[in-house]
């Protein structure tokens, strides 16, 4: 089948996400700065999570631009990745509500690892039913950034419990990494007809 119903359902799921860590953001009941500096925390996980959430819905719609077909194993690996994605809200407002508390920022740490592995496995079984000689892989290529993410993510897990503001700055360097979409797969997304 196409992949029409798959990119909405995803679309949906990602804007629901937004919404509610939105929604877990509390306005100050004082009308002074101390106040509003007290919500600070939640305010950049929340920043922090937006910007994963755009990446993610970002390199999906990208990714899916060079998909031709997708099967059940293709929808389940889509539905990983949504389910770890689902978990973001929770995971940013533990950190924070508990302002960057150990625990909760390894567990951060290891929603964004796990996301990371469900965005790999939704690729390779991309990759695997449309064959290596598919758009996806071809676009692919070495995936530097896909290798070198995990590594930030568990060194981040790591030092949560050492100086959470590492972790946090580990989280931040990825997202950074992650920004600026991956040029080939832009490329497939404007011209689907000529990709290399």
């Amino acid at each position: 089948m196409g992949t029409g119903r798959l990119e909405a359902f995803s679309d949906g799921v990602l804007a629901v996400i937004i919404t509610i860590m939105v929604l877990e953001l509390h306005a100050p009941h004082t009308a002074d700065f101390a106040a509003l500096l007290e919500e600070a925390p939640p305010f950049l996980a929340y920043v922090l999570s937006f910007i994963f959430i755009g990446i993610y819905w970002n390199n999906h719609h990208h990714m899916f631009h060079a998909v031709e077909r997708v099967n059940g194993g293709i929808m389940w690996a889509n539905s990983f990745l949504l389910f770890w994605l689902s978990l973001v809200p929770f995971a940013t407002d533990w950190m924070g509500e508990n302002h960057f508390a150990p625990v909760p920022v390894a567990a951060y740490g290891v929603v964004l690892l796990m996301s990371g592995i469900a965005y790999y496995v939704l690729q390779s079984v991309i990759i695997r039913e449309q064959g290596p000689q598919s758009r996806l892989r071809r676009l692919v290529g070495s995936d530097w950034k896909g290798k070198l993410s995990p590594v930030f993510y568990l060194a981040g897990i790591g030092f949560a419990f050492v100086a959470p503001v590492i972790s946090e700055c580990l989280y931040a360097f990825v997202a950074l990494v992650w920004l600026v979409p991956d040029r080939r797969i832009e490329a497939a997304a404007e011209n689907l007809t000529d990709v290399e």
